[in-house]
Formats: structure tokens, C-alpha cells, sequence
């Protein structure tokens, strides 16, 4: 019953978004259920910051839900420290954790997201970026909800403004386990890494964490900010952002109850055990 229930979500709001699109309207439906989904990302990829009717916010909310269910949310207090998976006798082993796999699965307090400067999220259908990701599974409501912040902030500092490197934006999580994201936008590596870039990578993980205590925030995820695309090398990346993390948790002991290394890449799981299993 929850099945043909799930199916005929994707099939309505698949007629729903395509009428929204406008350019869309009369897109051919792909007939098996995978591609359909494929077909509903990228429709809610392409998507301007817009208001929505409410009985189709209600089906979406209904259908991401159970989309979360299927995948499995994982409950960050779950996952193993480093003290209790490795052993490890390092700074705060005991609040420090490592966990591979899809991070919009992870029930935390806040979700960290590599963002942009624009703070929209990622319009390329279907894109396997993480920003792309947790838009996805947050819903339309996320990319509303940071346009909402980018406008109060382009009325303030001007219609130029774009989100600086390292300053966070906090939203609510919507559909995700997550009770919240926060948005960041970490350092672009153009040719080689100076210490500056080090600088601004080890600040967002910072600022990050200064947002979550100032916000009663007891536990995040963090992505791997600036590797991929943004061209930080993994093993220097993870270098700062465990030297960071400890040094925060250093002067505010109490500040939070985990910090989750969360990795995609087999490459980057071996860098954060080496450096977390001590």
C-alpha cells in the first residue's frame, strides 16, 4: 500500500512541476519508476526561488518523506566515535566521528553544505554535487528559504552581493533527517594552495561550529568542503578540518556533543581514518 502510495506522489508531482516549468509542460513521462524519479530531481533542479501552492508543497513534503525512509536515516549518535571504532586515544576521540555515505541520510542538528557564492543551490539537472544533493531531498522550500536570505542581504550590502568565503547561512532542514543546514562556501584552489586558502578552509570549519553553538546546535555533519570541483587537495583538506575541529572543541569543551566527518570517496575514508585512528 505505501508503495503504490509513493508512486502515485511521483506520478502527480511530476504533472504538477512540469505545468509549474512552464517550458516543460509538455515533457513525455518516462515510464519506469527510476526514471521518473530522475525526471522529478531535475524538474525541482531547474526550479527558480518561487513560492509554491501549499497542496503541492503538502505532496512533495509526503513523497521526500518517504524517499528519506526507503534510503535509511542514519542518527548520528549512532554512528561510532573514533575512541570507540579505532580505539583512538587523539583530542576528543570521544566526540569525533567518521561516517561514509550519503550525508542527506544523516539525523543531525545540522548538515554542513559546500555552497556557492549565489547560495542557490545547483540548477544542472540530476548534478552529483552535494549542494545538488541536499537540495534535492530538502525540497523547493531550501532554495526559497536562501533566497529569502540572499535578498535581505543584497537590500543591505547591494544588488552585487554574493555570500563571502567562509560565512555561513544557517537553514531549516525541511525534508531532510537534518534539522538543519548550514550553507558555506569554502576556498577555490586556482593554482596552487597558499597558506591564505588554508586559512579560509580552517576558518568555514570554524565559523561553521561558532553557528552551532551560538544556535543550541549539539551536533553536526560536515562535508568535505572545497575537494572536488573546488580543487583543495583531499589529503590537506582533511588535514585542516580535523586540526580545526579539535582546536574549537579545545576551547569550547562543551560546546557540542559530535562532529561527524562525513566522506563520499573511498580516498577521502582513508585519509580521515589515518588521521582519526590515533
Amino acid at each position: 500500500m505505501c508503495e503504490m502510495a509513493q508512486l502515485k506522489r511521483l506520478e502527480d508531482l511530476l504533472e504538477r512541476f512540469k505545468a509549474d516549468s512552464g517550458r516543460y509542460s509538455a515533457m513525455k513521462v518516462p515510464s519506469d519508476d527510476a526514471s521518473r524519479r530522475r525526471a522529478l530531481r531535475s524538474l525541482m533542479n531547474i526550479r527558480p526561488p518561487r513560492p509554491m501552492d501549499a497542496e503541492t508543497l503538502s505532496l512533495q513534503d509526503a513523497y521526500l518523506t518517504q524517499r528519506a525512509r526507503e534510503k535509511g536515516i542514519v542518527c548520528v549518535e549512532e554512528i561510532p566515535t573514533a575512541a570507540q571504532r579505532y580505539g583512538a586515544k587523539g583530542p576528543f576521540a570521544d566526540k569525533i566521528s567518521l561516517w561514509q555515505g550519503d550525508i542527506t541520510r544523516l539525523a543531525a542538528d545540522a548538515i554542513v553544505n559546500a555552497a556557492n557564492s549565489q547560495m542557490l543551490g545547483c540548477f544542472v539537472p540530476m548534478h552529483s554535487c552535494i549542494d545538488n544533493c541536499i537540495h534535492s531531498f530538502a525540497g523547493v522550500q531550501l532554495r526559497q528559504a536562501c533566497a529569502q536570505q540572499m535578498a535581505a542581504l543584497r537590500e543591505r550590502f547591494g544588488p552585487d552581493y554574493e555570500q563571502p568565503t567562509g560565512v555561513p547561512m544557517l537553514t531549516g532542514g525541511y525534508n531532510l533527517p537534518a534539522k538543519n543546514v548550514i550553507h558555506v562556501v569554502g576556498p577555490i584552489v586556482e593554482d596552487a594552495v597558499t597558506p591564505k586558502l588554508e586559512r579560509d578552509l580552517a576558518s568555514c570549519y570554524t565559523r561553521v561550529l561558532d553557528m552551532c553553538l551560538a544556535n543550541g546546535l549539539r551536533s553536526v555533519a560536515f562535508c568535505c568542503i572545497s575537494t572536488g570541483v573546488f580543487r583543495f587537495p583531499n589529503r590537506r583538506a582533511a588535514e585542516i578540518a580535523v586540526q580545526t575541529v579539535r582546536e574549537w572543541l579545545a576551547a569550547h569543551p562543551d560546546g557540542l556533543n559530535r562532529a561527524v566527518f562525513n566522506v563520499f570517496k573511498d580516498e577521502d575514508l582513508r585519509l580521515y581514518e589515518a588521521l582519526l585512528s590515533n
